[in-house]
């Protein structure tokens, strides 16, 4: 078994990234900003922004913290975005999800100016994915793309894994990383399947796979008979447990014999979304000064 780091790639990409923020402020006498909305006191939420925020620090980027009460209607969330769009210091601004008392976000996100839209979420920029051709595109156009796919393809690429031509099996076909992820791997010219929980014969499909993306949100679920050998396996799951650990959607412990490549969790995919975030917050700075 080879471990794929993401803390050390993402703290890799995050040292280019610190590099590029202070050629950008000499070049334009601002650095990128970014704002995160945080609706109400969910501890997991508050750690998560606060970790974006650390990053932000870490690299060079504005941070503009905007907490709201549990309380606060969609009105109110979609006013104060409205205003960060406005705001000319404002390149991301960054919804934490999920929202309190079962508040559904489409609205809130939809309210996201496609160009300050750092998560990839909005309709605008999930349609623009589906239409370009080439991984050539997605970086010249600068596309802002869902972090936790874009922090896949990174990891391997970073790792010298190569994706073209390549079987690429993708478990999970969420909006949110299954299926963002399928588009980036047809774009670095894999042939890809999207597997799911409906899926008959899963085990075969997977087994498969060069490369397998187990993004469904079962701890535990991929194990050994779902993996070839020499395969690379990309672990996107993140399964709090009874006993309080983290558990990735592949049984670690069951595979770790095994001749693959594989990310842990944590410290495999994780680490790279919020660098993505960081990626993507520049990346929105670049387009809006014509860079």
């Amino acid at each position: 078994m080879k471990i794929i780091n993401g803390k050390e790639i993402s703290q890799s990409i995050r040292q280019d990234l610190k590099n590029k923020v202070e050629e950008l402020s000499k070049k334009t006498s601002r650095v990128p900003g970014l704002a995160t909305i945080l609706v109400g006191e969910d501890p997991a939420s508050k750690v998560y922004v606060g970790s974006k925020i650390k990053a932000c620090e870490q690299v060079g980027i504005k941070s503009f913290h905007n907490p709201l009460p549990a309380t606060a209607t969609q009105e109110e969330i979609i006013d104060l975005i409205q205003k960060l769009n406005a705001n000319p210091e404002v390149d991301g601004i960054l919804l934490q999800l999920p929202l309190p008392n079962g508040q559904t976000p489409d609205k809130c996100i939809n309210s996201i100016s496609p160009d300050k839209d750092v998560d990839g979420l909005h309709p605008f920029n999930a349609g623009m994915l589906t239409l370009v051709k080439s991984w050539k595109e997605i970086v010249d156009q600068k596309l802002l793309v869902s972090c936790t796919p874009m922090g896949v393809v990174y990891l391997l690429k970073y790792s010298n894994i190569d994706i073209q031509g390549k079987n690429v099996v993708v478990l999970g076909r969420s909006n949110l990383v299954g299926k963002p992820v399928s588009m980036l791997m047809l774009a670095n010219n894999a042939t890809v399947t999207i597997a799911h929980s409906r899926t008959q014969n899963l085990k075969e499909i997977t087994k498969k796979a060069d490369i397998l993306i187990a993004a469904i949100g079962k701890a535990k679920f991929v194990t050994k008979d779902f993996i070839k050998d020499g395969a690379t396996v990309i672990d996107v799951g993140i399964n709090r447990a009874a006993d309080k650990k983290l558990y990735g959607d592949v049984d670690f412990e069951a595979v770790k014999d095994m001749n693959i490549n594989i990310t842990p969790v944590p410290g495999g995919v994780g680490p790279m979304t919020i660098t993505m975030l960081l990626h993507n917050t520049i990346l929105a700075f670049e387009r809006h000064n014509n860079l």
